[in-house]
């Protein structure tokens, strides 16, 4: 039986969002903190990872920032993981940097084969699937699932163009460790709606039982 299937709502603004992600049974909550973003957590960071409950995963998510300034936002803010989404260099971080490679989710813009030519260089890192579009996530296009179901490196989290009435067949289609859903379960960017968290997590669920995961702890 395959473990648990982890669900990630990233690109959470406000605290209110954060404590009803959790509700609705997301194991994870991504922050980010790229200003570039129209999912800039920007001052209210703090308070929205102080909102994530205990047990929740608290993820920052970084565009080509520099290895310390990542190493102090972790510790400010205590997240549990670190999501990289830009064109980092695996070396710049598992060198002298000293990150636990465990932490480190490495996301992988996926256009084509040589979309994944890199991975040995992220081993012992969660990768993270999603579709290629201009600038880094969170634009509600679908990743090319075929393809990542073929030469994706496991364990993998799927993300792109995820949402309530697609995650099913997308899980069928992958069979991944995890989802990452940000723009699908909005009313706006960075607004999450409630009600299509919820459905997002039932149907991801109900999928996920019916592959033969593990239930959710």
């Amino acid at each position: 039986m395959k473990p648990p299937l982890l669900i990630k709502i990233c690109g959470v603004t406000t605290p209110a969002d954060a404590v009803m992600a959790a509700r609705s049974g997301a194991d994870a909550v991504g922050v980010n903190l790229w200003p570039g973003s129209k999912r800039f957590a920007g001052a209210a960071a703090r308070d929205v990872v102080a909102a994530i409950p205990r047990g929740v995963l608290k993820v920052g998510v970084f565009v080509n920032a520099a290895p310390d300034d990542i190493r102090r936002a972790v510790t400010d803010l205590g997240l549990d993981r670190v999501q990289l989404h830009g064109d980092e260099h695996a070396a710049d971080f598992f060198g002298q940097a000293g990150f636990d490679r465990a932490a480190i989710i490495r996301a992988v813009r996926v256009r084509d084969a040589a979309s994944f030519v890199d991975q040995d260089d992220w081993s012992g890192a969660l990768r993270l699937y999603d579709a290629f579009v201009d600038g880094f996530g969170g634009g509600g296009q679908a990743a090319p699932w075929e393809l990542i179901a073929r030469l994706g490196v496991r364990p993998f989290l799927l993300a792109g163009g995820l949402t309530p009435e697609n995650v099913a067949a997308a899980i069928a289609a992958t069979t991944p460790d995890g989802v990452d859903v940000a723009s699908g379960v909005e009313a706006a960017p960075g607004r999450k709606d409630p009600a299509r968290v919820a459905a997002l997590v039932a149907a991801a669920r109900a999928a996920a039982a019916s592959l033969g995961y593990s239930p959710a702890q």
